[in-house]
């Protein structure tokens, strides 16, 4: 510290006299005398020793974290986040006791032996909110078929008039561990989560049949999921109805999104095969048995099947696109229709590749009302979807006699 001040001194000494200058008298023996008032120095120095202490005297007080700034609930306070034990119950207290609360969780690993649930009653309910680089994992021990995070898993409510009613998760990584599903929404309304990575999980994410007759209302957006490869794998699983899916990246997955309701919408999702080919005849991007259903970019990636609806549904899909960059499945079908096909496929690209056998369409019945319009693709080996490409001859008689 003295070397500081000596420092400060000479610095501040130096720049007063710059500063000042110098006066002349222009006496015979031409003498210069410096105009310098040495009390305002060391006032100077005064001050700035004073600030040097002060800040060393807050570098030993305790940071306020941002967290605590918001008033957010700070699970480090009551859990350990080394990742060596199990903080389940520890994690549902904390929830249990705040409620209408943000908890936040720092970066660091929260080992979970059993899910952790929110309430879906709004006078109970919970945000929760986890940094970049903060990790629920499960542990070995894992034996639920739960998924680890439940929103909405207890005190089930259908009300979206009460403050409180649109919870969320947002951030941070669910880590299954190869064995444990990452999150669930199980009832409530207008539950999001967003922005998180779920890894290693059999099922991603997964919306239960919603607490409104069915209807879940749920928002999903900007989300990765990698699952574990095997034919059980999905990445989205949706029972519910009326939710959103935006901006979500798939891999590892038998099975990208597979919708068993209807109403929903989804836009920019993108699911990657690359698992070991085993069922390959059965893997697919996106599996529709509701019908009813929006796509608008989605993209199915080395999918077996690119896009296939279940019996006589109906969706609509806008610029949507199938691609194939390798031939070791041996077969590529755009869009496969379990019975008649239905749907509507606008601005539609398929990216087969050359040396396979692929197929724009392949329906389990004849007869349906679907239609392809402005369908770009390359060789097909299979012309089966003719009859349904529009303003075709065939397309056009096809209309009359149906």
């Amino acid at each position: 510290m003295k070397k500081i001040k000596i420092t400060v001194s000479v610095l501040l000494v130096a720049a007063v006299v710059i500063a000042a200058g110098f006066s002349f008298i222009p006496d015979e023996n031409y003498v210069y005398t410096p105009a310098c008032d040495y009390s305002k120095i060391t006032a100077m120095e005064n001050d700035v020793n004073a600030a040097l202490e002060a800040a060393e005297a807050a570098a030993t007080q305790p940071v306020k974290t941002a967290s605590s700034a918001l008033g957010y609930v700070l699970i480090t306070d009551y859990v350990s986040n080394d990742g060596t034990a199990d903080v389940a119950d520890a994690i549902q207290a904390v929830i249990d006791a705040n409620p209408n609360r943000t908890i936040y969780f720092p970066d660091g690993i929260y080992l979970i032996g059993k899910p952790i649930c929110t309430p879906a009653d709004p006078t109970k309910s919970v945000d929760l909110q986890l940094s970049n680089y903060a990790v629920i994992r499960a542990a070995e021990s894992w034996s639920s078929d739960e998924a680890m995070v439940r929103l909405g898993g207890k005190d089930e409510k259908n009300d979206t008039h009460t403050v409180g009613s649109n919870y969320s998760l947002t951030g941070g990584i669910i880590d299954g561990s190869g064995k444990a599903d990452g999150i669930s929404i199980d009832s409530g309304r207008e539950t999001a989560i967003r922005n998180v990575s779920v890894k290693h999980t059999p099922v991603g994410i997964r919306i239960k049949y919603g607490a409104n007759s069915g209807s879940s209302d749920a928002d999903l957006s900007d989300i990765n999921i990698i699952g574990t490869g095997g034919t059980d794998s999905v990445g989205i699983y949706i029972e519910g109805y009326d939710n959103t899916v935006t901006n979500v990246r798939i891999g590892n997955v038998f099975t990208g999104v597979h919708l068993k309701s209807s109403s929903n919408s989804l836009r920019n999702v993108h699911p990657l095969y690359y698992s070991d080919y085993t069922d390959y005849e059965n893997s697919c991007g996106f599996l529709d048995e509701g019908g009813s259903n929006i796509y608008d970019f989605c993209y199915s990636d080395q999918f077996c099947i690119g896009f296939r609806t279940m019996g006589n549904v109906s969706s609509i899909f806008d610029n949507c696109f199938c691609f194939w960059y390798s031939a070791s499945g041996g077969r590529e079908i755009a869009f496969r229709s379990d019975g008649k096909f239905n749907s509507v496929v606008t601005n539609f690209r398929t990216g087969f590749r050359d040396d396979t056998n692929n197929s724009v369409l392949v329906a389990g019945e004849t007869g349906g009302y679907g239609l392809f319009d402005n369908l770009l693709t390359g060789n097909v080996s299979d012309k089966a979807h003719i009859p349904y490409k529009e303003n075709t001859l065939i397309f056009m008689l096809r209309n009359i006699f149906i």
